[in-house]
């Protein structure tokens, strides 16, 4: 209340900003103040007159002016509104003044990070100071890592039982390209290997014993991982994937107590040919070898332009298909229940898609965030998102319920 905006978007004239901008405007309700935000008025200015042209109301959205390097002006910007979406990354590089200043003032914040030491040290930082002034900080909001976050509790949904151990496990596939933004931050990641390591090692520590970190007495739940093999379920090739998707999965599980007493998760890249998940892995290990010195890094950064991306026939052509296994019950009596979450291009049409219908959930809906926080998307939005989602043709459904017919 008091505030000038519903929801101001930093970082709108980036690649994913743009999209994503176009997304909200275009999706918003009636009313809602929406401004765009960044730290070039001639940018964004150009931005709005591109939406503009296929949207004449949006030559009237208001452009606000903030820099990642100038706290002053991100004070600013979080005081005048409600919900703050950040696009500027990398996160690790980029995004800790905007956190900082949103949990300042109370403003909810979400990014679309992917980045584990970036959202380990943004809990580490601010989260007592977030619980204390009612900010709701959620990272993550785009295809890292909606699809698998809420399509484990969809899963738990169709489960229908919290009294039982669950072993879940998701395979994810997809088809799409990368911008120069995204792969700067795949760089940036794979060269601070060691930085986000201590940065996860010291979360543990100090989450263990705070109070939201604590399990309730005889519950367990952990990560679990598996050798490189193929899988009938996905009819292809599978390899344990230490991305930030299991974290927020897991980080949920201990938070919800219907995901049973025993809960375990598996986290998994689907490739449909051996050859392929090998040229994956050498090209990470490539990338993560370059990455670790100046020279070398900036070299490896020439292969993509910042603010560059797919165009969008290519967009038009990425989808992602995400397939949960969960083994329920004990070995007495068990059954597995199959989910599948799909949609279309997940680093950039969908990613907009799940970024704004996240901000417009926090915004306008009725969520089950506990009050002011670091929490993931399947706590801070949890279900109203997910009716979001199925709305706007994201596709949750249960392939087989794991009942006796």
């Amino acid at each position: 209340m008091g505030r000038d905006y519903d929801i101001v978007l930093f970082g709108a004239t980036g690649f994913t900003g743009e999209l994503t901008a176009a997304y909200l405007l275009s999706h918003a309700p009636a009313g809602a103040r929406i401004a765009l935000a960044g730290r070039s008025l001639e940018k964004l200015e150009a931005v709005r007159a591109r939406l503009a042209a296929a949207d004449p109301t949006v030559a009237e959205v208001p452009l606000l002016l903030a820099d990642a390097t100038d706290p002053e002006s991100l004070g600013v910007l979080a005081a005048s509104t409600r919900v703050i979406v950040s696009t500027v990354g990398p996160y690790v590089l980029h995004g800790e003044p905007l956190v900082a200043a949103c949990a300042a003032a109370g403003t909810d914040y979400l990014d679309l990070c992917g980045e584990p030491e970036f959202v380990d040290n943004m809990y580490l930082r601010y989260h007592e100071q977030a619980r204390e002034t009612g900010a709701r900080l959620v990272h993550s909001c785009g295809f890292d890592s909606i699809p698998y976050d809420i399509g484990a509790l969809f899963t738990i949904d169709a489960i229908g039982d919290s009294d039982v151990p669950v072993a879940l496990q998701g395979f994810g596939l997809m088809s799409g390209s990368v911008s120069g933004g995204t792969f700067r931050s795949l760089v940036t990641a794979l060269g601070r290997l060691k930085e986000s390591g201590r940065a996860s090692r010291h979360r543990r520590s100090v989450e263990r014993h705070a109070e939201d970190g604590k399990l309730a007495e005889g519950r367990t739940v952990r990560g679990v991982a598996q050798r490189p093999h193929r899988e009938p379920l996905v009819k292809g090739w599978v390899v344990s994937a230490p991305t930030i998707d299991p974290q927020h999965v897991l980080r949920t599980a201990r938070l919800d107590p219907s995901y049973g007493p025993e809960f375990s998760y598996g986290h998994h890249i689907v490739t449909k040919r051996l050859t392929s998940t090998v040229w994956l892995g050498l090209s990470l290990f490539v990338i993560a070898t370059f990455s670790q010195v100046g020279p070398t890094r900036r070299l490896v950064l020439l292969f993509k332009r910042p603010g560059s991306g797919p165009s969008a026939a290519k967009r038009a052509k990425g989808f992602f298909r995400v397939t949960f296994a969960a083994d329920v019950g004990d070995r007495r009596s068990r059954r597995r229940v199959i989910t599948q979450v799909s949609g279309g291009d997940p680093g950039y049409g969908d990613t907009a898609k799940m970024l704004s219908e996240s901000a417009l959930c926090l915004a306008f809906d009725v969520v089950p965030a506990p009050g002011g926080g670091q929490w993931t998307p399947a706590i801070a939005l949890g279900r109203p998102l997910l009716a979001r989602l199925q709305a706007a043709g994201v596709e949750f459904r249960v392939v087989d319920d794991g009942q006796a017919d």
